[in-house]
Parts: C-alpha cells; sequence; structure tokens
C-alpha cells in the first residue's frame, strides 16, 4: 500500500512511470535507513550519470516539495532513502484499510481456475501425507479467490487402478464382512499390507490381482459391486475429515470419470502422428523439450497415469471452462507433469502453458515416514485428536475457567497444524512437531490466533462498538470500517491522532496485505502470506507491550483502537484465507 501511495506521489516530480516506480521501491535492510528506498542503479545507463549523483539530484527533488508531498529524502550509495510523515502517511494506511474492498484485488477478474488437490485413494486411510495437498491446495484457493478469480476446487481421487484388484484378492481369500463394516478404512489397509506380505512369498497372487482388475474394467457385476463397496465406505471416512479440517470442495471427480474419455486422447494423438512404438509401447517422444518419452499405452494396450491425465486437463478446459488449470501434487511427480504439459502443447493446444504444478516436499511427523505397502501409515485423524488433547491441556493450565474449552482446543489444534503446515516454503521437506507447532510464542497459528483474540478484547474493553457490529470476513477488509467511517472521520487530524514510532512500524506491517496476498497468488506460495500474518502479529504485540492503548482521554483511545481494529480485520481476513479458524477467546 505505502509503495503504491509513494509511487502516485513520486511519479511527477521524478518523470518516470508510477507503475515503474512503484516495482523498483524497496524495503531497507535497517529501519533506520528509511520506510522505502528507491534504487538508481538502472537509471544510469540511461542517464549517464552514476547511480550516487543521481540518487543525489532525486533526494533533493523530493525534498524540495517535502512540505507539500509529508516525505522527506536521503541519498545512500545509489539509492534514495525516503522516510514518511507518520501522522499524516499512517491517516492514509487507515482511511484505505476502511475502504469496502481492501483487501480484494482484480487480478483475476474474469477468469476462472481449476485446483486439483487432495486427491486420496479409496480403500487408503486419510493420512498425515495427504495434509500438505489439502491446505495448500485449500488456501490456494482462498488466495485465489480473493485475487478476482473463480475458483473451482477438484478432488481426483485415486479411485481406480490395479491396486483395486490386489485389495479385492485379498478380501476375497481373508476378507471378513463383519470386520470390514466396522472399520473399513483400517481394515482395507490390513488386507492391502497383508496381500504385499504374502505375495512376496507366492508370486502368483499378483497375477490373481491383475485378473481382477481386468473383470473391474470389463465391467463384471460382483468385481463392480465390490469397487462401488470400498468406494463408498471410502468417501464417508474422507468426508468426515474435510469437514474437521473445514475443506469443502466443488468436484469429487476421480480417475474411473475419466475411463470413457482416454480414448478419443489416443485417437487424436494418432491422428497427429505423435505416438511412436517403443518396446511394444506406444510413446510420445519429447528429446526436444529435454524429457524422456512420454508413455500413452502399456504394451497390452492399456493406458496409463499420462493418458489419463492428458484426458482430465482437457475435460477440465473444454468442458469446465478453466482459464487456468493448477495440479497441487507431491515434488516426486514433477517430470510426470512437465511431460504432460509439453504433449498437450505438441497437440496444439495453447492453454497447455497455463497448466502449473504446484510440487511440495514431502512430509514426516516426528521424524516417522508413510508407506502404505508396509502399514507404517499416521492416520491424519489421530494427528487432529492428539493436537486437539494438548491445545485442551494448554487451555487447562493457562486459562482452566475458559467457556466451550473443547470448542476452542479443536479451533487452536487444528489451526496449529494447518498453519504449521503452510508457514514453510511449501517446497520444503517438513518433520511436524505437535509440541513446538502448539506454542502460544514464536512463529505458531495460535500465536496468530492468541494476537487476534488479544486485539478483539482489546476492542470489546475500549468500547469499540463498529467492530464488534461488523466483523471482517474472509475477502474484504473494510466492510466494518467503510460503514462507520462517518463517525471515524473525526478523530482526523487531531492531536491525539498523532502516530507513534510503535504504531507507525505496526501500520506499515498492515499495509503489506494486499501485496503479500499477490506475492502469495503469483508465486503459488501460500507460506508468503503465513510469513506476512507473523509479522503483522509481531508488530502488534510490540506496539500492545510499548504503548497503553486504552488510556482515559477518549479521542486518544479511538485513535488507538483505530488501529487495533485494523490489525483484528487483518489477522481475522488472513486466517480465514489460511483456512485457519480462530476462537473469540483463549
Amino acid at each position: 500500500m505505502l509503495k503504491e501511495i509513494a509511487a502516485q506521489v513520486l511519479e511527477p516530480i521524478l518523470n518516470m512511470n508510477g507503475a515503474d516506480i512503484e516495482r523498483a521501491l524497496e524495503v531497507p535492510p535497517q529501519s533506520e535507513l528509511g520506510d522505502l528506498a528507491f534504487p538508481c542503479f538502472t537509471l544510469a545507463k540511461q542517464w549517464r550519470r552514476s547511480p550516487q549523483q543521481i540518487a543525489v539530484g532525486l533526494a533533493e527533488r523530493i525534498n524540495q516539495e517535502s512540505n507539500n508531498i509529508r516525505m522527506r529524502a536521503e541519498a545512500s550509495g545509489g539509492y534514495v532513502n525516503v522516510c514518511f510523515d507518520q501522522d499524516y502517511y499512517g491517516e492514509a494506511c487507515l482511511t484505505r484499510m476502511q475502504e469496502p474492498l481492501f483487501g480484494r484485488l482484480s487480478i483475476g477478474e474474469g477468469q476462472r481456475v481449476v485446483i486439483d488437490m487432495s486427491s486420496p485413494n479409496i480403500a487408503k486411510p486419510f493420512s498425515v501425507g495427504h495434509l500438505r495437498s489439502t491446505m495448500i491446495g485449500n488456501a490456494l484457493a482462498h488466495l485465489y479467490e480473493a485475487a478476482g478469480y473463480e475458483v473451482l476446487k477438484v478432488n481426483h481421487l485415486g479411485d481406480w487402478g490395479t491396486q483395486f484388484g490386489k485389495l479385492i484378492t485379498a478380501y476375497k481369500l481373508w476378507g471378513d464382512d463383519d470386520t470390514l463394516r466396522q472399520d473399513p478404512i483400517r481394515e482395507s489397509l490390513k488386507l492391502y499390507v497383508r496381500f504385499h506380505e504374502e505375495a512376496a512369498q507366492q508370486p502368483g497372487l499378483e497375477d490373481e490381482a491383475r485378473e481382477w482388475f481386468r473383470k473391474l474394467e470389463a465391467g463384471d457385476a460382483e468385481t463392480v459391486r465390490l469397487w462401488t463397496y470400498f468406494v463408498n465406505a471410502s468417501m464417508v471416512e474422507f468426508n468426515r475429515m474435510y469437514e474437521r479440517l473445514g475443506v469443502h470442495f466443488d468436484h469429487f471427480l476421480g480417475e474411473s470419470f475419466y475411463n470413457d474419455k482416454m480414448d478419443a486422447v489416443v485417437a487424436h494423438l494418432q491422428q497427429l502422428q505423435l505416438l511412436e512404438e517403443s518396446d511394444g509401447a506406444m510413446v510420445v517422444r519429447l528429446d526436444d523439450e529435454g524429457m524422456p518419452p512420454c508413455l500413452i499405452l502399456k504394451s497390452n494396450g492399456t493406458t496409463i497415469y499420462p493418458t489419463r491425465d492428458l484426458a482430465t486437463a482437457i475435460y477440465r478446459k473444454e468442458v469446465m471452462k478453466a482459464d487456468k488449470l493448477i495440479y497441487v501434487v507431491g515434488a516426486e511427480q514433477q517430470l510426470h507433469f512437465q511431460q504432460v504439459f509439453a504433449v498437450l502443447g505438441k497437440m496444439g493446444y495453447e492453454w497447455a502453458q497455463e497448466c502449473t504444478h504446484v510440487p511440495f516436499g514431502l512430509m514426516t511427523f516426528e521424524g516417522k515416514k508413510m508407506s502404505t505397502r508396509k502399514g507404517k501409515v499416521i492416520f491424519l485423524d489421530e494427528v487432529l485428536n492428539e493436537a486437539e488433547n494438548r491445545a485442551l491441556q494448554i487451555i487447562e493450565d493457562k486459562n482452566p475457567s475458559l467457556q466451550e474449552k473443547g470448542k476452542v482446543a479443536s479451533k487452536v489444534g487444528i489451526g496449529a497444524i494447518i498453519f504449521g503446515d503452510l508457514k514453510s516454503s511449501r517446497m520444503l521437506s517438513v518433520d511436524f512437531n505437535l509440541e513446538d507447532a502448539l506454542r502460544y510464542e514464536g512463529e505458531t497459528g495460535p500465536y496468530v490466533q492468541f494476537t487476534l483474540v488479544r486485539a478483539k478484547s482489546l476492542l470489546v474493553k475500549g468500547g469499540w462498538t463498529p467492530y464488534s457490529d461488523c466483523p471482517a470476513d474472509s475477502t474484504t477488509l473494510g466492510k466494518d470500517a467503510a460503514e462507520s467511517a462517518g463517525e471515524q472521520s473525526s478523530m482526523k487530524s487531531t492531536a491525539a491522532g498523532e502516530v507513534s514510532q510503535e504504531a507507525w512500524v505496526c501500520l506499515k506491517s498492515l499495509s503489506k496485505y494486499e501485496r503479500a496476498l499477490q506475492m502469495a497468488v503469483a508465486s503459488n506460495e501460500p507460506s508468503i502470506f503465513a510469513r506476512y500474518l507473523l509479522d503483522a502479529a509481531k508488530q502488534f504485540n510490540r506496539y500492545y507491550h510499548q504503548e497503553q492503548i486504552l488510556v482515559e482521554y477518549e479521542i486518544e483511545r479511538r485513535h488507538k483502537l483505530r488501529i487495533v481494529a485494523a490489525v483484528a480485520q487483518v489477522l481475522e481476513a488472513g486466517l480465514n484465507l489460511l483456512g485457519v479458524e480462530a476462537p473469540e477467546h483463549m
């Protein structure tokens, strides 16, 4: 926000394009140097002067207008360091945050994005490993919506493949209907694990599994009945988990949905003469892309994952009318998606360049990895229960008289897991530690939640009616402030409205909301926004500890509460965008 304001002010003075100025402006490494810095190095060649000379000249021109533009400048090396009039621009920040559409960008206006996310495998447990795709995808969906896009969230369920042949084989040999009915997911996992243990000693079981899958593909009634049973049982479990996480989808379209759409893709590839034979299989050569061939048909004539993903992408573009396709899938699938997108390009689909794989690193839980085949699965359900129990214990220790402790513990515990995942760059592998994630101090979800609760409590104690009347929603931050702008405008230009250094640092952090949102969307990186919220919470807590907010003088108190209200709006809306629910009390 401050960069935008500064660029508008400096445009006529520097005789440069405002957008170019805004892009060039930087935040100095030390706050003592100024609020913003304008680098002059790129101008040196064009202006045929040294960056230092340019900086001195620009600083002089800015200072000549200092009284009019309420900022001063100082040349330092090849930079022009700019300092704002804190009272004037502090008011500008607060006024901007009162606008009804603050926090809502128009970058994606008129565009539809389809986000492929979560996509667990049927008849296998919803493990901690599924959390990253689910929560990164959910956060991206909210961030894209706030940036103006229409978003469709699609769950590409793993409901097809040879694993069903293995599962049905195991069920026929060792399954028990009563046990399966009681706990279908865990029993299915036990059968799947036993199959792999037995198959290591009896290779013939693999042939039997292939035969069952062949029957499934052929539409055999008994096989389809068993497959349907496993699918329905899994969906009950998955929907329960999504409800706990607060995640909802626009479409559940599993791999089986595209079974009748792949032949057309193969025919199109043949028509374009892109298919070549290789060891009995059919592939699309990608030598010119520097990649190995993309396998389309196995030697036995059956399709494979790339074929299905080609059909999926075409369906999402032509039927769902997507302008952008985003796939939130682990980093181990990078080559797969590079090949699929390259084949789409060779098929003449120019929109292939709008397909994006959003990879992420491995998640372990306190040093433990997950393996379905070996049965070493950490169930997400158990992790969420443990997080809630530990959060409840912390509440019992810190605030035993708190009302609705169970509900608060649920929001804090699950919020800690979600935020703990999102705060790190998605490409980093995460070793999740519950004890660290649940701390009320440091870079955690509970820290941001507690800061929000603190801000709301101050507003209630200080009698801040506008905030309590109109809580912020997840996409527009200025809703309540706009409705009460007439009342608050009386605070402008009062002595009590002076902005202290601590308040100014807090306001500068809040002002970066829209830029953080824009950067998170541009790089498909929710951690940028999560770390912004951590900084905003940190700066507010410094302000809170260094200044008395609920002072006796009413005009001064309301001015300070106006800053607190902006903090509460930003933190609540920001947490909502990340998929983290905040309790009213902690």
